[in-house]
């Protein structure tokens, strides 16, 4: 799951999560200066004590022309340098050590959706 751990600047370090990117917080935002983008388990992060926000669905963009994009309530992710160009996926976490999916399930989509 990824959310957001907000600081007034520091690295939070703690165990639970890993951080996959950080930004500054948006001026609309509150309660600190750095957001950073972090995969795990939020209620780990919440007993220490550490501000956590959820995500939703949506794009949050990075300082650098890049950002992270969100599907299913914060379960999907993607770290992008531009729109377009994909660095990192939740897909890539998912991954056994010995290269196999961890989810098994094969579906063919195209059938899935459109019936063919």
């Amino acid at each position: 799951m990824m959310f957001i751990i907000r600081t007034a600047g520091e690295t939070p370090s703690g165990t639970g999560f890993t951080i996959r990117s950080i930004r500054r917080t948006p001026a609309l935002a509150s309660g600190g200066t750095r957001d950073f983008f972090c995969d795990g388990d939020p209620d780990a992060a919440r007993q220490q004590q550490l501000n956590v926000v959820p995500l939703h669905d949506g794009w949050y963009a990075d300082d650098t022309g890049g950002g992270v994009a969100i599907w299913g309530q914060g379960r999907f992710w993607e770290l992008r340098d531009t729109p377009f160009t994909v660095r990192e996926t939740s897909a890539e976490v998912a991954m056994r050590p010995d290269g196999t999916a961890a989810d098994s399930e094969v579906v063919n989509v195209r059938q899935a959706i459109f019936g063919v």
